[in-house]
């Protein structure tokens, strides 16, 4: 987005500024942005101070506080990977595929919004993991995870999670970095400066991190315990091999509507 003018730090926005100032900054649907910031701010200097903060690029979601995922208002703060409504995709196939799933982990779990969803949605009492290497967003999915007793775990992968869990997961949902580290670059601005690294890249063709999960998954799966992970389309069917050579059966299963590729594997025992 191009900065255009905004008044000096010593004046205010008033409403009616908010939208002409979004729109003049590139903002495609200012008009539902305005509505979310004018929601979110208490004060006139708060209200300023938001739009400031959009037009300077920041994901809207980590200047309102929240995203929206699956009908739940999911906390999300700076330096968050802010959740995608694509990735809401990957929760319905989990649900169809053990919609009484009793010990539930989400693996790079950022905001926490995949292990919230799911928790929302099981039929039946959810023993809830989550995990991620960022300090950060592992503070952020505390908060998100509270309501539904989750714990949450700081570490790398499988490394993070209590020893007590392997055999007996019944759903690992993983929604692992899968941008090719040459294409990282290319993201928008928004993903590209201000959300981590490390959400985004996943190595060079993008399922480094993928593999590692899909290798590691049959030592914490329970029998018939399902493993989801979402991929590119030019990645899935190298995406599905990783799910077969570490003992997964494997599908690709691809939403009409958002084009998400989630890879769904199941563990025999």
């Amino acid at each position: 987005m191009t900065a255009p003018f905004v008044p000096p730090s010593s004046l205010f926005l008033a409403p009616d500024d908010v939208v002409p100032a979004l729109r003049a900054a590139g903002c495609v649907f200012a008009e539902d942005e305005a509505a979310l910031i004018l929601d979110a701010a208490r004060t006139p200097a708060e209200l300023t101070a938001l739009v400031r903060r959009r037009i300077a690029g920041l994901p809207l979601e980590q200047v309102v506080g929240w995203a929206g995922f699956r009908g739940l208002r999911v906390s999300v703060t700076a330096g968050v990977f802010v959740p995608r409504r694509r990735t809401e995709f990957l929760v319905e196939r989990a649900l169809a595929r053990m919609p009484r799933a009793r010990v539930v982990v989400d693996l790079c779990c950022g905001s926490g919004a995949v292990g919230a969803a799911l928790a929302a949605a099981l039929d039946g009492p959810v023993e809830l993991h989550a995990a991620d290497i960022d300090p950060v967003a592992v503070d952020c999915a505390t908060r998100n995870l509270a309501a539904y007793d989750g714990r949450v775990h700081q570490g790398d992968l499988f490394a993070a999670l209590p020893a007590t869990l392997r055999g007996r997961v019944d759903l690992l949902a993983a929604n692992v970095p899968y941008v090719p580290s040459g294409e990282v670059g290319l993201l928008p601005a928004e993903a590209r400066d201000h959300e981590p690294q490390a959400a985004l890249d996943g190595g060079a063709d993008g399922l480094d991190v993928l593999r590692r999960v899909a290798a590691g998954a049959p030592a914490w799966l329970s029998p018939g315990g399902h493993l989801l992970t979402e991929t590119g389309e030019r990645q899935a069917s190298a995406a599905a091999s990783a799910y077969t050579r570490a003992g997964l059966t494997a599908e690709v299963a691809v939403c009409g509507d958002t084009d998400a590729h989630v890879v769904i594997g199941r563990w025999a025992g």
